[in-house]
C-alpha cells in the first residue's frame, strides 16, 4: 500500500491503515465534498450525520461568501437552524471570540456548521469539543493548513498557543466559492504549503539524529501533495480552478497527515517558528500581525537561505566540543528573556524538563550528526529545492517573500531564527546549527543576506 497513490477520499477510511512504522493511521474527518459546486450536496451530508438543527458561526466576510447561501438553502428545505455572526470587522481567535459563541449558543443546536477557514475552523474546534458536537466546515478560502487538524491555534493569555481539539467530522470546499478568496488568503494558502519541503527534511534529519518516530508513507503522502500545487501554482494568480483545487487538497491533505503521523511534523518545521515569533512579539506589543501562511512563506525562504549555505558544512567536532563547553546558563536565560519576554518564564521552565542544553545530551546528539552526516547532506540536497526556487513561485503570484515586506525589523528577524529552538522540543534546522556550534554565525549571514537582496 503507497498512500500517495490514494484519492484523498480513499484515506478518510473509519477503520484506518496498518502501516510498517508500526502506527494506524487514522483520521476523524470521515467525509469530503471537494469541487466546483460542493457546496450542492450540503444536505446530502448534513443527512448523513442525521442533522436536526445546526449552529451556524460566521463572521461578516464569509457570511457574505457563503453563509447566506447556506441560510437560503436550510430555509428552502425548512430545516430549523440557530447562527452566530461576528459583529466585529477582525475576529481574533481569543477567549474573547469563543466567548461570543458560547454566550449564544442554543443547546437544543445538534450539530456545527463553520463557515470560514483560519480563524472561523479554529474558534469552530473549540466550541465542537465544549460542546461534544460534530461540526461540519464549508470551507471559504485556501489559507491554511488546519482544515482537518484536531487543533487550534489560539491566543490565550496574550499569548499565541496550539489547543489539541478536535477534527471536523466532514468539510465542503466549493472551488467556486474558494478561488473568489482575496487573493492575500490564496497567497497564503500556497505560504503555508511550500513550508512541506521544509518539513518533510527536518522530520527525516531529526529521525536519524535524536530517534524520533517517522513514517516515510506519511511523508510521502504529504510530499506528492506538495508537488502538485507547486506544478498548478502558476495558475493561482488568475484563480485558475484546477490550481485552486490543487491547492486546497494539499492543505486539507496536510491536516490528514499530521493525524496520521498523531504530530505536527509532516507540516511545520523551522519556518513556522519566524511566524510564531513574529506572532509572539505583535501581540506583546500589540501591533496588528499577518496571516500565518503569508508569514510561513517568508518564513520557508529565510529557512532555505540558511540550508542554501548549510549545503556545504563540514563539521568540526573541536569547535562542537568547545562551543558547548563555553556554553553559560544565565547568559542563555538572559537571551530568552531578551528574545521572548513575558513569554520567557515558561521557555526558561520547558527546558529544565527537556535538557536540550545539556552536555550528555549535546553529546549523543553529536555523534550522531558527525556519524551520519553524509545521509543528512544527502537528505538536504534531494529533498529542498533551494530558495530562490521557492522565493520566485511565491514571487509570481505577488506573495512577499522578505520581513520587510510585511514590516518585520531585521533584529525581530533576528531573535526569531536565534529563538526558534527554544519554542517546542522540535529537532530543527537551527538545533543542529546549535548542535555544532555554529548558531550565532549563521544568524549573522542571515541578516546579512536579506538586507543585502
Amino acid at each position: 500500500m503507497n498512500l500517495s497513490e490514494l484519492p484523498i477520499g480513499e484515506l478518510l477510511n473509519l477503520h484506518g491503515f496498518d502501516c510498517s512504522c508500526g502506527k494506524k493511521h487514522k483520521t476523524t474527518l470521515s467525509h469530503l465534498e471537494i469541487g466546483p459546486g460542493a457546496l450542492d450536496n450540503l444536505f446530502f451530508v448534513l443527512e448523513k450525520y442525521q442533522v436536526k438543527k445546526p449552529f451556524i458561526i460566521c463572521d461578516k466576510n464569509t457570511l457574505k461568501a457563503a453563509g447566506e447561501r447556506v441560510y437560503d438553502m436550510l430555509n428552502r428545505k425548512d430545516m430549523e437552524y440557530e447562527s452566530y455572526v461576528f459583529p466585529q470587522d477582525e475576529v481574533e481567535p481569543d477567549e474573547y471570540s469563543v466567548g461570543q459563541i458560547i454566550m449564544s449558543f442554543d443547546p437544543s443546536c445538534d450539530f456545527i456548521i463553520a463557515v470560514g477557514s483560519g480563524v472561523i475552523n479554529d474558534i469552530a474546534k473549540i466550541i465542537a469539543k465544549a460542546s461534544g458536537r460534530d461540526y461540519l466546515l464549508i470551507a471559504t478560502a485556501p489559507s491554511m493548513d488546519g482544515f482537518a487538524s484536531n487543533s487550534s491555534s489560539m491566543i490565550q493569555n496574550g499569548v499565541k498557543v496550539t489547543i489539541y481539539t478536535v477534527c471536523p467530522v466532514a468539510i465542503i470546499a466549493d472551488i467556486d466559492i474558494m478561488k473568489d478568496a482575496p487573493m492575500l488568503m490564496i497567497q497564503a494558502g500556497l505560504g503555508d504549503m511550500v513550508a512541506k519541503y521544509v518539513s518533510i527534511c527536518e522530520w527525516r534529519i531529526s529521525n536519524i539524529i535524536t530517534g524520533e518516530y517517522y513514517c516515510p508513507q506519511v511523508a510521502g503522502l504529504m510530499r506528492a501533495a506538495l508537488e502538485k500545487c507547486v506544478n498548478t501554482a502558476s495558475g493561482l494568480m488568475n484563480r485558475d480552478p484546477q490550481g485552486i483545487l490543487s491547492l486546497t487538497e494539499g492543505l486539507i491533505l496536510s491536516g490528514i497527515a499530521m493525524s496520521f503521523a498523531d504530530v505536527s511534523r509532516p507540516a511545520s518545521g523551522l519556518e513556522h517558528y519566524f511566524s510564531h515569533i513574529y506572532d509572539m512579539s505583535k501581540l506583546e506589543k500589540g501591533t496588528p500581525g499577518s496571516l500565518h501562511g503569508i508569514q510561513v512563506g517568508i518564513g520557508t525562504v529565510l529557512t532555505l537561505l540558511v540550508y542554501d549555505r548549510m549545503r556545504f558544512i563540514k563539521p568540526d567536532r573541536e569547535k562542537a566540543i568547545a562551543h558547548i563547553d563555553a556554553f553559560d546558563y544565565k547568559q542563555w536565560e538572559s537571551r530568552m528573556k531578551q528574545i521572548f519576554g513575558k513569554n520567557a518564564e515558561a521557555l526558561i521552565e520547558l527546558e529544565g524538563q527537556e535538557g536540550k542544553n545539556e552536555k550528555d545530551n549535546h553529546l549523543k546528539r553529536l555523534e550522531a550528526i558527525l556519524g551520519n552526516w553524509g545521509r543528512i547532506k544527502e537528505i538536504i540536497d534531494q529533498g529542498l529545492p533551494s530558495s530562490k526556487y521557492v522565493e520566485d513561485l511565491l514571487k509570481d503570484i505577488g506573495a512577499p517573500t522578505r520581513p520587510r515586506d510585511i514590516g518585520i525589523q531585521d533584529d525581530l528577524t533576528k531573535d526569531a531564527f536565534l529563538g526558534s529552538r527554544e519554542v517546542r522540543d522540535k529537532y530543527i534546522a537551527t538545533s543542529l546549527l546549535w548542535d555544532l556550534g555554529l548558531l550565532d554565525q549563521y544568524g549573522e549571514e542571515l541578516i546579512e543576506e536579506i538586507r543585502t537582496t
